[in-house]
């Protein structure tokens, strides 16, 4: 069995730089190096499919959660070890964030951010406190960093809305920010 369930949201898209493929796969396989559970949108394209691969290929349990209109798009990544279809998106990112006891973020587009959003938000209304790790490869976060602290600044935060998140560099920080948050 697995020890924790880590949600991971990132880009169905390499992106352009090919350091997020790396940190994907070197996410996936510190998952399963950790004993931790996969927990992800059951994508086998972009980051998505190349941290379900690395997870797998060291052997980590997989949960997968798809809505069934991105199925084909997202190709679904039916050999997990739990692949569940859903009706909607909102339907997606509530299996996948109940399911989970922390979540990190790799590089990404609209979706992982609609997904970072929705756990910032949550944490700020009080309805969690998992941990949330921001995979800042090559500082591909840092204009996101800016802007929520600009938001904080403009007055439509609170200064603690920077501390729902840690920004770390590669996967091996994000693994050792995990391990100090969830003991």
């Amino acid at each position: 069995m697995f020890q924790k369930s880590i949600c991971v949201y990132c880009g169905s898209r390499p992106g352009a730089d090919p350091e997020y493929m790396l940190a994907a796969q070197a996410m996936g396989r510190g998952l399963a190096d950790k004993n931790w559970r996969l927990v992800y949108g059951a994508g086998d394209v972009g980051l998505m499919g190349a941290v379900a691969r690395a997870a797998q290929d060291a052997g980590a349990v997989t949960f997968g959660v798809i809505p069934e209109h991105l199925v084909k798009w997202e190709v679904g990544k039916t050999d997990l070890t739990q692949y569940i279809v859903t009706e909607t998106m909102h339907e997606r990112k509530k299996v996948m964030f109940m399911n989970c006891d922390a979540v990190v973020v790799l590089p990404g587009g609209a979706g992982s951010l609609d997904e970072l959003f929705e756990v910032l938000t949550w944490r700020q209304l009080g309805l969690h406190e998992k941990p949330v790790i921001l995979l800042n490869t090559n500082g591909y976060w840092d204009p996101l960093i800016q802007l929520l602290n600009h938001v904080v600044a403009s007055g439509f935060a609170d200064k603690t809305l920077l501390d729902y998140f840690v920004s770390v560099p590669d996967a091996a920080s994000a693994l050792e920010a995990l391990t100090t948050s969830l003991t």
